[in-house]
């Protein structure tokens, strides 16, 4: 599931001048968004006719969902509480598996399809609206069918206990990550979330400890338009975003111990940045300024780079060379010598985000039977071999389409500053020329000439093509930077 880092700032984004670029490119790129006929029937009939039977009623939780601004495919929910030392967890997961057919036409739509794909002015889903906006999604004031995670953690939020139930539940609320960090900010925040904080805090302090470590790549929005110029701002990180993060890396933990127990399940797995991948990141950060002290694991030092300043960004862009590698292993009978998940730094699999994510419909039913002493369910068992390479397509055509779009946006904002100049940060030389980060707007792009690696110098910019999503840069040392620059 490929999430993109540049959005269409609300209201009205399908009626963004962008967002006929964003649909040419879905359609060059073979996006298909409407579902078969047969598909849709059965993701209606399913809205319908899920069963409480045999689930433990749990509607008198209050669940809470956190999520971005306006999400509707709702697929998790917390709720938080202290126990003794330390806390209890129980995660409420949306319940796909028991609208989706084995051997239906949704089932065979969603392995063509793999996952959500995202874009700056729309998302195309991996199940029809009907589920994943409504029937099956975790909305505020219903009762929805849903797997709880009961975790147990101690003081230092180490898990000691993993229990796993279907059951029906009823958010009390949908909350935000923004709100919620200004609730919090001044002084008064829900009750959920200020739990979130105290648990969140200490997975933080155990994913460093573990040596794990998260890319913090930033978001970015768009404003404007053709008539007045397009530009990109920041989008603030708040602390609610990683905490919640923790809780579902948590999960997606206890979720791979069981299935390496079990020796069956898919893993996501990934493997370690080598050394010279390591050093060659240390070099390139001496030579932007950005101190990395040789003692510091990369992890720790990925977790201080600030998002906001241009020279960190093109750290961060350079840092995604070690993440690279990722895949899901299935494996059924013996457990794979590759388990880790190497920005995890533990074995992981992806069971928290089913409405979005193909692959965690398998693992939640798989889970469920492990943990309860139960027959894994023969569809399951007979899936997980193909489930790697389903996963791989949809996550390549979601990765393409995000890149498209975000090359279009770019050159959007630069279109109308061709010939101006920029102050630009040199981070690598490239078979092309070279890879300059440029400070204001942040945009990373290739520049012709030659220049320092690390140096910071003035740019031309010498073509923005929005049909083609290109831009280009040549390195002009005598000019100072003109309006656009820093």
């Amino acid at each position: 599931m490929v999430k993109t880092n540049v959005r269409l700032t609300a209201p009205g984004a399908a009626q963004h001048p962008l967002a006929q670029r964003f649909e040419a490119i879905r359609t060059r790129l073979g996006v298909v968004a409407d579902f078969p006929a047969e598909a849709l029937r059965e993701a209606e009939a399913a809205a319908r006719a899920w069963s409480r039977d045999g689930r433990a009623d749990r509607t008198e939780l209050p669940f809470v969902t956190l999520d971005p601004v306006g999400s509707m495919d709702l697929d998790q929910a917390i709720f938080l509480e202290r126990s003794g030392t330390g806390f209890r967890v129980r995660y409420a997961i949306a319940d796909v598996p028991s609208f989706v057919a084995p051997g239906g036409a949704l089932d065979v739509e969603t392995r063509r399809r793999g996952v959500t794909i995202y874009c700056p002015d729309r998302r195309v889903p991996l199940h029809p609206q009907v589920l994943s906006e409504s029937g099956a999604s975790l909305l505020p004031g219903v009762e929805r069918p849903a797997f709880i995670w009961d975790l147990a953690l101690d003081a230092s939020g180490v898990v000691t206990s993993v229990e796993l139930e279907r059951a029906v539940v009823r958010s009390a609320a949908r909350l935000d990550y923004d709100s919620a960090q200004r609730d919090l900010d001044a002084g008064h925040p829900h009750e959920q979330i200020a739990l979130l904080r105290d648990i969140g805090t200490l997975r933080v302090a155990q994913e460093a400890a573990r040596g794990g470590a998260s890319l913090p790549m930033p978001e970015q929005e768009v404003h404007g338009d053709e008539a007045s110029g397009y530009t990109l701002a920041f989008r603030p990180p708040v602390a609610t975003e990683e905490w919640n993060a923790q809780i579902s890396l948590m999960t997606g933990m206890a979720a791979a111990d069981a299935m390496i127990a079990a020796r069956l399940g898919v893993l996501r797995t990934m493997p370690a940045a080598g050394v010279d991948a390591q050093e060659r990141l240390r070099r390139q950060a001496k030579a932007l300024g950005v101190t990395w002290p040789h003692e510091q694991p990369y992890g720790a030092f990925l977790r201080s780079l600030d998002r906001t300043d241009p020279r960190h960004l093109a750290v961060i862009h350079q840092a995604t060379r070690l993440f690279r590698g990722a895949a899901y292993t299935a494996f059924d009978g013996a457990v794979p010598q590759e388990r880790t998940h190497a920005a995890v730094a533990a074995p992981y699999a992806h069971v928290t985000a089913p409405l979005r994510r193909l692959v965690d419909r398998f693992g939640l039913e798989l889970c469920h039977a492990v943990l309860n002493a139960r027959a894994v369910p023969e569809w399951v068992r007979a899936g997980l071999a193909l489930l790697p390479e389903q996963m791989a397509g949809g996550d390549h055509l979601a990765s393409s389409v995000d890149r498209a779009c975000v090359d279009t946006v770019e050159a959007a904002v630069l279109c109308d500053q061709v010939g101006r100049t920029f102050d630009v940060a040199v981070v690598e030389a490239v078979r092309e020329g070279l890879l300059v980060q440029v400070t204001d707007p942040a945009i990373l792009a290739q520049a012709d000439g030659s220049a320092r690696v690390g140096a910071v110098a003035p740019a031309r910019l010498v073509s923005a093509d929005v049909e083609a999503g290109t831009v280009r840069f040549r390195m002009n040392p005598r000019s100072a930077p003109g309006p656009g620059g820093v």
